[in-house]
């Protein structure tokens, strides 16, 4: 049984829902918005850090909410500027966090376009065969508190380290949903927290600069296509025949290309959007030209954008990633057929920054390895 936490976590709390809460207490409303300021702008980490507020207030906050739902246990640092943070929540549970760096031709590290890749889930049910996010099944679901805290804390280390950081309320340029777990699985729990992210008196950061990353859910992608918020989407296909995303994607035999197409070409069509196609490759398995044919057709009819991602190794997986000669040959037959694409080169190999990859080896060894000395420093600063 998932043990039941003492306070939910503030982050998952709405304007509205707060000052609900606040008028329950005899307290008056624009306290609200001033527990948000220092949340969201001035990103207090203490409740006594919130000097405006009464101190009877702020005992009371304190007793009915956790303001530190995610600790910060291990930070990695790859050598190709990619960071990923290990954090622990209320249960032991540990997700990940990732910081994609893209630095700016001409400029420092300080100036990177950074996008931080979200967790939703702990683990994941879906079982695609190579990824090691479900490795170790699936273990619950993330409040929309959890998956906001993910981005705060991102927030903190940003603020730390990287200067500059503070001139946008949020210290990233793009979320991407793509961490542990099947987002729209957990749907409820995401939109909430993607609603507060967007807010004016949250983060206040552009639907358009998330994306939300599915396996082929259905129900819920046609769900999504009718949110207000226009959030991009992206599908993790990696297969362009049922008969190849079978072998690789459990999800598929629920829902197979036929209900899945449509429900992509729904979404574009409701937001006017291109939506994404992730396609990892894979050697000998889904790496054929007559596979970029078929993924061709279907890039195609959805107007899409193909990201081809050669297969970052896992440990205990069989899989292995296609040669460079083998990956260009497969993106040159999608250009030649007009298809917009991308090949993203490998991204933190040496922090195990695939899904579920560092919680797994964490995990197996039993420990938490020690951090550098900057992480160390951070982790410290952070932690409840």
């Amino acid at each position: 049984m998932i043990p039941t936490p003492p306070r939910p976590p503030i982050f998952g709390e709405t304007l509205e829902s707060l000052t609900a809460t606040l008028a329950a207490w005899s307290e008056p409303a624009f306290r609200a918005k001033q527990i948000m300021d220092w949340l969201y702008k001035k990103r207090a980490v203490a409740w006594d850090d919130m000097s405006n507020l009464p101190k009877a207030l702020r005992a009371r906050l304190a007793e009915h909410f956790d303001i530190a739902p995610a600790r910060c246990v291990l930070v990695k640092d790859a050598s190709d500027v990619t960071d990923k943070l290990l954090l622990e929540l209320h249960d032991r549970s540990l997700v990940e966090t990732v910081v994609i760096r893209a630095p700016q031709e001409g400029v420092g590290q300080e100036h990177s376009r950074k996008t931080i890749c979200i967790s939703t889930q702990v683990g994941c049910a879906y079982g695609c065969r190579f990824c090691a996010s479900g490795l170790a099944g699936w273990k619950r679901d993330l409040s929309a508190g959890e998956i906001v805290a993910q981005l705060i804390q991102v927030c903190l280390r940003e603020d730390a380290t990287t200067p500059r950081a503070r001139e946008e309320l949020a210290s990233f340029d793009n979320i991407v949903v793509m961490g542990m777990g099947e987002p729209l699985a957990n749907y409820d729990n995401l939109l909430r927290a993607l609603a507060i992210a967007n807010a004016p008196w949250g983060l206040g950061f552009g639907a358009r600069r998330v994306t939300i990353s599915t396996s082929g859910l259905v129900p819920e992608i046609k769900r999504l296509a009718d949110e207000r918020l226009g959030f991009r989407l992206a599908i993790s296909l990696h297969g362009a025949t049922n008969e190849v995303r079978e072998q690789i994607m459990p999800i598929n035999r629920k829902y197979p290309l036929e209900q899945l197409v449509p429900a992509a070409r729904y979404f574009a069509e409701r937001h006017g959007r291109m939506i994404t196609l992730e396609y990892i490759l894979i050697e000998e398995v889904n790496d054929s030209l007559e596979q970029a044919d078929h993924l061709a057709a279907i890039a195609g009819e959805l107007h899409a954008h193909v990201n081809a991602i050669p297969y970052n190794t896992v440990e205990g997986l069989p899989w292995k990633r296609p040669s460079i000669t083998r990956q260009n040959a497969f993106v040159d037959a999608l250009r030649q057929r007009g298809i917009s694409v991308t090949i993203r080169r490998e991204k933190g190999h040496d922090i195990a920054a695939a899904c579920g990859q560092l919680r797994l080896k964490v995990e197996k060894d039993g420990k938490i390895e020690p951090a550098p000395a900057r992480a160390r420093a951070l982790v410290a600063s952070t932690a409840p």
